[in-house]
């Protein structure tokens, strides 16, 4: 039996049209960003049905049941902001930036906005 050749791909060069990807030093930020920012308010939020359902089975409260949906729901919603939070509130520079990233908000929504200008432009090009 014949050894089987190795194939050798053809080198690729980076095109023009390549698009970027995320450094891991900006992802590893926006994931702990966004564990914290929605992983408090899910547990908040199990935590309501948590407390109402000892509560009402105590018999410490009568707490009715749109109250605890209400209050789950507003802890899911804010969970929901807390995404977008993590998201825009991570630094793309070397250094990390502050602790809650308010700064760098309005920083990353003109690059999103920038970058959604320059997706609907390629596409009009099209």
């Amino acid at each position: 039996m014949k050894p089987a050749k190795a194939v050798k791909s053809p080198s690729r060069q980076p095109s023009p049209n390549r698009q970027k990807v995320i450094p891991e030093a900006v992802s590893n930020r926006m994931a702990r960003r966004i564990a914290i920012a929605t992983g408090v308010p899910t547990v908040m939020g199990m935590g309501v049905f948590i407390g109402s359902y000892l509560l009402v089975t105590r018999h410490i409260a009568e707490v009715p049941t749109g109250v605890t949906l209400a209050a789950s729901g507003g802890c899911f919603l804010l969970g929901v902001v807390g995404l977008s939070y993590g998201v825009l509130s991570a630094s793309w520079e070397d250094t990390p930036g502050s602790l809650l990233g308010n700064e760098q908000i309005g920083v990353n929504i003109s690059r999103l906005r920038s970058s959604l200008k320059a997706m609907r432009q390629n596409s009009a090009d099209r």
